[in-house]
């Protein structure tokens, strides 16, 4: 209920009070609202740091362990990898020295026919040129192979030499080709037709029983490559002793398999147990600090929760007790004090008037 004014002087003093005080409330209030946003970001800063070291610590203790077997992998998968090398190389090695044993009968077959026909064509003064593999390619091919080489050598002689030397002549012309083609075919062909006059004519007896035991030579060759594929496809591994590597290789897996089980292991412990011991110690050693910042924040979130209790207590009461009066525009110190001063010098009775005369004085600011 309210209260009949007795004395504006009283009045009016008690509401510049009541205002002051409550502008001095407003004011600790801003105060302690930054202060505790301050206390709550240093909470928070530290909280992270710790979040942060603890997470940093983790991953490199995780780190450390994954990494100290992860060496210990990689030494034996180099160990794995040189064994597997050796056990190639020895296969290999089996390999080489079985085609050599099941073909030696073949090889040696083969040396003594070169050196049967050596002796053939010396013993008939046919000169040495005459037994070599280009001398039959070109004078008594019969297989495909031969045929190609000898139509390979005509494409040589009779279109890339003259095309080619063509081509060299600086100011050229169809004279010029048929020059050139008119001189290869003399020197090439005459060259050819002399050898094959002066040796094929002269010695045919004896290269033609050269030529029987190159054919024999060749086929004995076509067994050789025909042996040793099948024995570089054969799967069958027990005839090269390989065992010795075999029992390596299975020692060094079961090694790597048994460091991969304990990495494992580790790491699972590691997680379930050890991790939980560092979160511990990390927050145990910095529990005391941010128990400090925690109790900082929650003293001064009961400050601020009792001074905005108070007020808005004392708002109310100066809405109540001098707000209806005045009215909120009035509710300031300075324009109090103006309205004592009005009342005090008897310009006005009342407050009413104090305030009349108040606006009046103020109109033209």
């Amino acid at each position: 209920m309210e209260q009949a004014i007795t004395d504006y002087g009283i009045f009016l003093k008690e509401a510049r009070e009541a205002v002051t005080e409550l502008e001095e409330k407003e004011r600790q209030e801003g105060a302690l609202s930054r202060q505790l946003r301050e206390s709550r970001r240093q909470l928070e800063s530290e909280e992270k740091a710790v979040a942060d070291r603890i997470s940093q610590t983790v991953k490199r203790r995780g780190d450390d362990i994954a990494s100290s077997y992860d060496k210990e992998l990689s030494k034996g998968q180099e160990q794995l990898k040189k064994a597997k090398a050796r056990r190639e190389k020895a296969k290999n090695q089996g390999v080489r020295d079985r085609i050599t044993e099941e073909t030696a009968a073949l090889r040696e077959e083969n040396r003594q026919m070169k050196l049967q026909m050596k002796t053939v064509f010396q013993q008939n003064h046919v000169p040495a040129f005459c037994r070599s593999s280009w001398y039959y390619r070109l004078f008594s091919p019969r297989r495909l192979t031969e045929f190609g080489c000898l139509f390979l050598m005509v494409l040589i002689c009779f279109l890339g030499i003259p095309y080619g030397t063509y081509l060299l002549i600086p100011e050229r012309g169809p004279h010029h080709l048929v020059a050139i083609y008119f001189v290869c075919i003399l020197v090439f062909g005459g060259l050819y037709v002399a050898v094959g006059n002066r040796t094929k004519d002269r010695y045919a007896a004896v290269i033609k029983e050269g030529r029987q035991i190159r054919d024999q030579i060749h086929a004995n060759e076509k067994k050789i490559r025909k042996i040793t594929r099948e024995i570089r496809r054969d799967k069958n591994e027990a005839i090269y002793n390989l065992q010795k590597h075999d029992d390596e290789i299975a020692r060094i897996e079961q090694m790597m398999s048994e460091t991969a089980a304990k990495k494992k292991e580790a790491l699972n412990t590691f997680e379930t147990v050890t991790k939980n011991i560092i979160i511990d110690e990390i927050t145990a050693s910095n529990r005391d600090k941010l128990e400090v910042l925690k109790e900082t924040c929650e003293f001064q979130e009961k400050e601020l929760e009792t001074l905005r209790e108070e007020l808005k207590t004392q708002n109310l009461f100066i809405t109540d007790r001098f707000g209806t009066y005045l009215g909120r525009e009035f509710l300031d110190p300075k324009r109090l004090d103006a309205l004592a001063d009005i009342i005090q010098n008897g310009t006005a009775a009342n407050l009413s008037e104090a305030i009349e005369e108040y606006k009046k004085r103020n109109s033209g600011r």
